[in-house]
């Protein structure tokens, strides 16, 4: 029996961001994305039972690098509005700095392959910002409309500012941020 290796594991969600990124879903086979990783296709299997769970894998990897990176510096004890603003900062330098990533993202959700994804397993990753968002409906600071909307405009204004593909008017300045983050704020608190 062959033995796992992380750098091979990475090199595959990497290779599958690039390959879906640059052929689309249907295109990418696991031969293409084996051999951008630079490995063999039976290796994959080792990691991975099929593409799809491949792909499944490469979404679910992505979005807790995300949750990781949002928490950075987290701390539950701080103000709300500090709390979502450091969110907030987190997030904006994480989606400028992994485009490709959030490319692929973007993608898969609107894939059939977004139904095969433990919702359950994701919010784990965001469980401390559920726990801060539900404080503030409770002390009165955010309005009580249920994650999914919180969600949209907390995080949505994000993708599409950090994105030069989807705002190639904004620019990314620290006036322009704090601007975008005030409008948020305004938008979620009571």
């Amino acid at each position: 029996m062959r033995t796992r290796d992380d750098k091979k594991q990475e090199a595959l969600f990497l290779a599958t961001i690039r390959v879906v990124n640059e052929i689309g879903f249907a295109a990418s086979s696991v031969s293409k994305i084996a051999k951008e990783a630079g490995v063999s296709p039976a290796t994959l299997y080792i990691y991975f039972a099929n593409k799809e769970d491949l792909l499944v894998s490469t979404y679910i990897e992505i979005k807790r690098s995300m949750g990781a990176a949002m928490l950075e510096e987290f701390d539950e004890r701080a103000p709300v509005h500090d709390i979502f603003h450091r969110i907030w900062r987190n997030t904006f330098a994480y989606v400028s700095e992994n485009l490709e990533e959030f490319r692929y993202a973007e993608q898969f959700s609107n894939s059939p392959f977004r139904d095969q994804v433990d919702m359950e397993q994701l919010q784990e990753y965001f469980a401390p910002i559920i726990r801060v968002v539900n404080r503030g409906v409770e002390e009165k600071i955010l309005k009580d409309v249920g994650m999914d909307m919180m969600g949209v405009f907390l995080i949505h204004p994000i993708m599409v500012l950090a994105n030069p593909r989807h705002c190639k008017g904004f620019e990314v300045t620290e006036e322009n941020i704090e601007t975008a983050f005030r409008m948020a704020w305004d938008a979620l608190r009571l």
